[in-house]
């Protein structure tokens, strides 16, 4: 096959599987014959020119012949489809994981450890107003609660009048539940009556105010609150008396003079008391600002009083910690693969 249309034209055909033969001025072909159709030649294999050999694509280059080679356009298009594959499939892994360290963090937050934020100054200097603390949810579950644990619970129904019953529309419902829940990460529980105390008195203790030298007394035992009292403040310029109720708690304020705390209101249902099952948890560390960071132990005041309870180690303050790290880590070892995946993928 040639593509000569008479002499002076000179060249080859380069589209064609097998090349064409040079023709020479005088119109003639490489075989001397004629200017006119030239015959067919024929490979070594006895095939003519121009048919496809067994096994050749139908644009004529062989089998296994890579995609680039047949058309200049491919490269290109190719390179955009992996090129957008890898995003995708970047941004895929980078959704799933942080969903996964979302409900992670859910399942620790519920069941574990919780931040709560300090909004006022009734528990100064032990607390600070803008403080961030770490509460243990766990603890309750492996000892009972101790006189002089600072804890966190829900006053709603015992200091708070009941809040208006939930939407009925179990999807508002769950939308309302699950929004408070993500909220509640960052130590912000809106709608939710949360009060931070000092335990003072547990079911069936006697607690009064004052001794003859001005001390809170439980069964008869004087505390030595100076420790965490606010500087200045008398343990309490209220008298009181009462005998805690079964499941409930006494709890007051470390800023004595102006913590609204169960002196506060023994008008209200339990006579000033906390149902135990309100308690969210133990206040066990405070987080921020770094300046202030440190353990919240148990005041040694309060030892004597609670000579006896068996502590559990699920009950330290680094246990909620240590189990939190246990969920973190398969966190930190998704990120890791997906880097590595994606450093690969580079290469």
């Amino acid at each position: 096959m040639t593509d000569s249309q008479g002499a002076g034209q000179h060249g080859h055909d380069a589209d064609s599987a097998v090349g064409g033969g040079r023709e020479f001025a005088g119109g003639t072909g490489s075989t001397g014959t004629a200017a006119g159709p030239e015959a067919p030649r024929a490979d070594p294999a006895g095939r003519a020119e121009g048919e496809a050999a067994p096994g050749d694509g139908e644009d004529g280059q062989p089998d296994g012949v890579p995609s680039a080679a047949k058309s200049g356009t491919r490269p290109a298009a190719s390179t955009a489809r992996r090129r957008t594959r890898k995003r995708i499939s970047w941004w895929t892994e980078l959704l799933a994981l942080f969903v996964f360290a979302l409900l992670i963090m859910l399942v620790i937050k519920t069941y574990m450890i919780q931040a709560f934020f300090i909004p006022s100054s009734s528990m100064e200097n032990t607390l600070d107003i803008g403080d961030k603390v770490l509460v243990n949810k766990l603890i309750y579950h492996f000892r009972p609660i101790e006189r002089g644990d600072i804890v966190v619970f829900n006053g709603e129904g015992s200091w708070d009048p009941p809040s208006p019953p939930a939407s009925s529309d179990p999807i508002v419902r769950w939308a309302s539940q699950f929004g408070h829940a993500v909220i509640g990460l960052f130590g912000i529980s809106p709608g939710v009556h949360d009060y931070v105390k000092r335990v003072i008195g547990v079911p069936g203790d006697h607690v009064a105010c004052c001794d003859a030298r001005g001390r809170v007394t439980v069964n008869g035992v004087p505390l030595s609150e100076r420790s965490y009292l606010y500087p200045g403040n008398p343990p309490s310029t209220q008298h009181f008396s009462i005998t805690v109720p079964p499941g409930r708690l006494w709890v007051m304020g470390d800023h004595r003079d102006v913590s609204y705390d169960s002196r506060g209101h023994m008008p209200d249902p339990g006579n000033g008391t906390v149902p135990e099952n309100q308690v969210v948890g133990r206040a066990f560390m405070i987080l921020w600002p770094p300046g202030r960071f440190r353990i919240l132990p148990i005041p040694a005041t309060f030892s004597q009083l609670n000579a006896g309870h068996a502590a559990s180690g699920l009950a330290s303050p680094a246990a909620p910690l240590a189990l939190a790290a246990g969920f973190a880590g398969p966190v930190t070892w998704l990120d890791r693969r997906r880097r590595r995946r994606r450093q690969l993928r580079q290469r």
